[in-house]
This record gives structure tokens, sequence and C-alpha cells, in this order.
């Protein structure tokens, strides 16, 4: 392993080398002035900006359960190497295990083997893959590229939505098309001030609303958000809510963007995980660090599409549909998730029958703000369907409690079966194939397909 003098020579000289890329990039017009300052701002001082990403770390899970370890990208595991805090430098990718303190789901978990032998079947523990710094040629690529598409398709929905019933289609199609050669002759950063210089003649009221919808467009150059990175494995979605909101908590201030995507079914490769952009700067600059939360059984599936991905891309035509491809892997990690949340479940269930002898006479639960209730939820009216059909199926008996030491009353029941119903809610991940149910040979699967029935209805509207 290098030395504590290596890693900090090693990142001086990339640096350098990162801030020489910039300054071709400028000169050759690929980008302006605007974005190869911001450029400059999270491409110099490597180590300074990873030290502030393990400063978030250490921040919201604490000491490292673990020691530091090399991470391999592409076999996707840890190298058995202990490596020294000198050692670590921007230009690698590290994997270290945290544990969420504040995990909902501590202990809840567990498989009893004989002399008392315990196994936890959800860990506390978190694994995080602390990213390398992303190539700044890729991160040129990107804001010259996606990037600055995206951002050009942006503006020209604002300008014909502004203008629309205001301008000829003609004139409007005129003025669309040198907003687009503009665009291409040189690297624009201040949509604005392009289209209103390319405007005719039109009223003044009228080009300060266009004005100001144009200024709301995100520029290219600030969508960049990965240059530092990290990837947290959680067991569980709520864990990696808790996460999130223990971040919230401690930072508010830091955080840029959260987007919370498990439950989306809508996107085109079905990809579920949540992001979190913290803004690691200092003295009132912005630097990004995204965090992507995923759960260890999604993971396992993305890793596939990454093998598979790259030989089917390079089939030219022989090969089906990329998106499709990646959809049907991904769908595959949603189901083994959800099989185990019926895990899950099935050791709720065998514990039910302790918490109605400990709570019996006592207004007291063992489940009590377990799971933790999560921010992003489905809509009441959702929730409402769902509860008044269970209570309804409870009442005629098609769902009962089995091997429970004491007679329960239908109230009892039904609390049961509601507070299970919300832990798949708040757990499970929506999937798209409706012809898939889990094994209903328990009364945890009969619940768990019964609830995400209910889910996919609501999806269908």
């Amino acid at each position: 392993m290098p030395n504590a003098f290596d890693a900090f020579a090693r990142t001086e000289d990339h640096d350098r080398r990162n801030l020489l890329f910039i300054d071709d990039a400028l000169r050759a017009g690929r980008i302006n002035a605007e974005a190869a300052e911001y450029l400059k701002l999270v491409y110099s001082n490597g180590m300074d900006w990873l030290r502030e990403v393990f400063h978030v770390l250490g921040k919201c899970l604490g000491a490292p359960k673990a020691a530091v370890v090399p991470y391999d990208k592409e076999h996707n595991t840890g190298i058995d190497i202990k490596m020294k805090i000198a050692d670590i430098n921007p230009l690698e990718s590290y994997l270290v295990q945290h544990r969420l303190d504040a995990d909902p789901m501590r202990n809840q978990f567990f498989t009893s083997h004989e002399k008392c032998q315990i196994d936890l079947s959800v860990s506390s523990i978190v694994t995080v893959i602390v990213g390398a710094q992303k190539s700044v040629s890729r991160a040129v690529d990107k804001i010259t590229g996606k990037y600055y598409n995206e951002y050009l398709d942006l503006v020209l929905n604002a300008v014909k939505n502004t203008l629309d019933s205001h301008m000829s289609f003609d004139l409007l199609s005129k003025l669309e098309k040198d907003i687009q050669e503009q665009f291409a002759a040189q690297y624009v950063t201040d949509a604005a001030a392009v289209v209103l210089d390319l405007l005719p003649n039109v009223d003044t009221n009228l080009a300060v609303e266009l004005f100001r919808n144009l200024d709301k467009i995100r520029k290219p150059y600030t969508r960049l958000c990965d240059v530092w990175r990290i990837k947290c494995l959680f067991d569980l979605i709520p864990q990696a809510r808790t996460f999130i909101e223990k971040m919230h908590d401690l930072m508010p201030d830091r955080i840029l963007e959260v987007r919370d995507k498990f439950y989306d079914i809508k996107n085109p490769r079905n990809y579920r995980d949540a992001k979190i952009i913290i803004n690691i700067g200092k003295d009132g600059a912005v630097v990004p660090m995204e965090i992507i939360c995923q759960v260890r059984k999604f993971f396992e599936a993305e890793i596939k599409t990454h093998t598979d991905y790259e030989s089917i891309r390079a089939a030219d035509g022989i090969c089906v549909d990329k998106e499709q491809t990646a959809q049907n892997y991904m769908e595959d990690g949603v189901q083994k998730y959800n099989l185990m949340i019926v895990d899950c479940l099935e050791d709720l269930f065998e514990r039910v029958g302790w918490n109605i002898l400990y709570s019996r006479d006592h207004d007291i639960s063992m489940f009590d703000g377990f799971p933790k209730d999560c921010k992003v939820y489905y809509p009441p009216h959702v929730m409402e369907s769902i509860r008044r059909k269970l209570t309804l199926a409870v009442e005629n008996e098609i769902f009962r409690i089995h091997h429970v030491p004491a007679n329960l009353t239908k109230e009892q029941e039904n609390k049961i079966f509601l507070y299970m119903a919300r832990f798949i809610l708040i757990a499970a991940m929506p999937y798209l194939r409706e012809d898939w149910r889990v094994p209903s040979n328990t009364t945890a699967g009969q619940l768990f397909n019964f609830v995400m029935k209910e889910v996919q209805r609501y999806y269908k509207k």
C-alpha cells in the first residue's frame, strides 16, 4: 500500500492534471468560463474534499465497525487488505462497514437454532462503498452531452409554452431553430440572455415572463452531483429512510436534494433507490456529494446489469431492447427483496403471541414505534381503502391469527393485521409483473399478496 506521502503526492498530481484538462476544454470551446470555474472548484484539493466525505459518514454513522478496505469495482467486493487512514486517497474506491444505531429494525428479526443460537435475519450494518473521484473527462462529456441536451430541451419547451399563443407558428419555429444553432455554436449556460437577444419585438411583460421561466432552468454543469459519491447498502427500505431522516436532523442546511424512488415503477429501467445530495463545500462554495441508498437484494440485481449490459449493447441489434432487459433484471431484484419481506412477516407473526401476553391489560406494545413511520407514503385514500378491505376480511375470518396463547377478539386480530399491513407498505416495493405473487401457503404470504394487489390497483389508475 502507498504511504501517506505517496497518497498526497498522487492526489496533488491528479488535481494538477484535472485543472489542465479543464483549461484545455475551455480553450477548445467545449465549455465556457462559468462551467470551467465550477469544475475547477470540485476537481481541485481532492484530499480536502475526500476528508469532508468521510466527515459526513462519521457524523451520521459513527466510527467504522470494521477496517476500511479497498473496493474491487469489477468484482463488486472488498479486498481483504486492511488500510491505514494515511493510505486513503480520492483516486480509489473503498468499502467500510458502519452500523445504523437509530435503526428501527434493530434486533427485530432473527432466526433461533438449537442451543439458543441466534442469527440475525436483518442486520443494522450499513455497507458503505466510497467511490473514487469521477473522471474529469467523463464529467465534461456529461455536462456537454446528456445534461446539455436536456438543458436545451427545457429551454425550447419554456419558449414554446410561453410564446405559443402570442406568436405565429412560422416565427416560433424560426426562433426555435435559431436557439438550437446558437446552442450548437457555443456552450451556453445563460439561456435567458441568448434567447432574448434572438427574440423579435414582443410585449415587455411577455419578455419578462419568458426571462423568469428561462432563469429557473437548472444549468447543465450544476447537475453534476456525483464527482464525490458514496453508496450505502441496507437490508430494508425503512433503514435507508431512517438514515436519510437522520441526515436531515444533523445537517439540514447542507441538504441540496432528496429523491426517494423505492416506490417508483414508471422509470424505463425500473430502477429503485433513494438519493440524497449533500453540500460538503466551505465558505459559501457549493460542492455536492451524492449518497445513493439501496437495499442489498436490489444491489445484487444491479450488479448483474453491470456485467451483462455491456455485452447486450455490443450485440448490435441481435439483442433485445436494452431498457427492457435492464428492467427485467431490476424486477428480479424487487421480487427477491419482497420475498425477504415475507420472511420478516413470518418472524413478526411468530412473536405476536408474546406481544399479546406482554401488553394484556396494559396499553403497551413491544412493537410501538416499529417500524418507524416514513414520510414518503402512499396517498391517504390508498391506505384507507386497504384498511377498510382488510378489516372486512378479518371480520369474515378470511384472515385469522393462529397459534396464540390466548383467545383474541376481532378487534385485537384486526389491530394485528393492520399493523402487519403497515409494515408491508413501509418496507415492500411495488412490482411490475401483475401475475407475480409470493407463495400463499402461509398467513404472511396471503396478507402480502392481499396488500400488494391493492397497491397495484392504485398504480393502474
